[in-house]
C-alpha cells in the first residue's frame, strides 16, 4: 500500500515510513537499531530527490564515502506496528568536510514526537579513506536544508 506524501514542512526534506513488522521486538515496538536503518533510506532518498545528486555514483563514480563518525539518539515514545512515521531530515551544520543532521521521527500526521537523532557524517575519498572537502555541488544542495 502506497502512504500519502508528507505535509511539506519549512526548511526541512520529510518521508512517510511505516512501520512494519522487521521493524519491531517481541513487545510490538520499534526496535531502537531499527530507527538507524529508516533514517539511512531517508539520507539516501535526500541525495536522490532532495540533492539531485545520485547516491550510488557518490561511490562508485565520484569516489566519495560519507560515513557517519558520531551519533546521538533520544527516544521519546515508542512506535508501534502499523504506526506512520513522518521522518524529517534537516541539516544543523555544513563545515569543511563534515555536516551535521538531525532526524525527527513523529507520529503522522502531526502527532507526537518518537525520537530526535543528529549525525555527523563526514565525506571521505574511498581510494585514500580520509577526509576531503565537501564537493561544490552537493554543499550549495545541502544549504537548501539548513
Amino acid at each position: 500500500m502506497t502512504l500519502p506524501p508528507p505535509e511539506p514542512g519549512p526548511t526541512g526534506f520529510t518521508q512517510r515510513k511505516r512501520v512494519f513488522f522487521h521493524h519491531c521486538d517481541p513487545a510490538g515496538i520499534v526496535f531502537y537499531p531499527q530507527y538507524l536503518l529508516l533514517i539511512n533510506e531517508v539520507l539516501q532518498d535526500w541525495f536522490e530527490t532532495g540533492l539531485d545528486v545520485g547516491y550510488a555514483g557518490l561511490f562508485a563514480d565520484r569516489r566519495i564515502g560519507i560515513p557517519t563518525v558520531r551519533l546521538e539518539c533520544d527516544f521519546l515514545a515508542p512506535s508501534r506496528l502499523g504506526d506512520v512515521l513522518d521522518i524529517t531530515l534537516t541539516v544543523e551544520r555544513i563545515g569543511k568536510s563534515s555536516f551535521e543532521l538531525r532526524y525527527e521521527c513523529a507520529g503522522s500526521p502531526g502527532q507526537d514526537v518518537r525520537a530526535r537523532i543528529r549525525a555527523v557524517l563526514v565525506t571521505t575519498s574511498l581510494d585514500g579513506h580520509g577526509p576531503i572537502p565537501i564537493p561544490q555541488d552537493i554543499r550549495t544542495a545541502m544549504e537548501r536544508y539548513t
